[in-house]
């Protein structure tokens, strides 16, 4: 339940309407344009571009789209946009940090407010909640089919750098240093693995058990209502 990725919502939406196809694109614009902002407005020398740039395509979007995001950055269009962390305190007592880009704060603040005052979760004071979490790199490779390619494929993730590893039912999940990630998707790949995606998020370093069903519904609940709101980037929690 801790990770709700940003790209995992975007690959969700990419059989929808035109309408909310443009709105995602708007928002990985959004994201483009801030990463080129953070350093070179170059791929090729800046990874968290790279990053960007390969889940924009992940998620379809045209070339000229990308191509108009990173000269926005180049032409200090962008400058209106930020990246602003939120810190919740979720049903259960739950930390919850939504991500997101945002030209007007106040709208993106009073969106937040209205979906926290009805599903049981308040705002937090700054690093009241961020402290329980750390940044961390993704890589996800598709799972094996057998215990032993398994092992050997974890094996080989951990001597490029990779510090841990988690499964879903169809992938393995790389963690890496956040200065790390394209060096360890390089290695990987180089050894003929494909890795299907690469993302910078927050990993939990402190987690909190939910054991009562109701407050499980309430966060799950509350999550879909944040990951709605268009300028939400991901939601994390560090629900056990």
């Amino acid at each position: 339940m801790s990770r709700h990725s940003k790209w995992s919502k975007i690959k969700r939406q990419k059989g929808v309407s035109d309408q909310k196809r443009g709105i995602l694109f708007t928002k990985l614009g959004h994201i483009i344009t801030i990463a080129a902002q953070q350093g070179v407005p170059d791929p090729e020398m800046n990874g968290k571009l790279r990053i960007a740039v390969e889940q924009a395509r992940a998620a379809n979007m045209p070339k000229d789209n990308i191509e108009r995001a990173i000269a926005r950055a180049k032409a200090k269009e962008g400058e209106a946009l930020e990246q602003v962390s939120y810190e919740i305190v979720g049903p259960g007592g739950v930390g919850v940090v939504a991500t997101t880009t945002t030209d007007n704060r106040n709208r993106t603040v009073g969106a937040i407010k209205a979906v926290l005052k009805n599903h049981d979760a308040a705002l937090a004071g700054p690093n009241a909640v961020l402290w329980q979490f750390e940044p961390r790199g993704y890589l996800t490779l598709p799972r094996p089919a057998t215990p032993a390619e398994r092992e050997a494929l974890e094996l080989k993730a951990i001597d490029a750098g990779g510090i841990d590893v988690t499964e879903t039912e169809t992938a393995l999940i790389i963690h890496t240093k956040p200065n790390e990630v394209e060096a360890t998707k390089n290695k990987i790949e180089a050894e003929g693995v494909h890795v299907q995606d690469a993302e910078l998020g927050l990993e939990p370093a402190t987690t909190v058990a939910v054991t009562n069903a109701a407050a499980s519904q309430r966060l799950e609940a509350l999550i879909t209502a944040l990951e709605e709101i268009e300028e939400v980037d991901e939601v994390i929690t560090n629900a056990a």
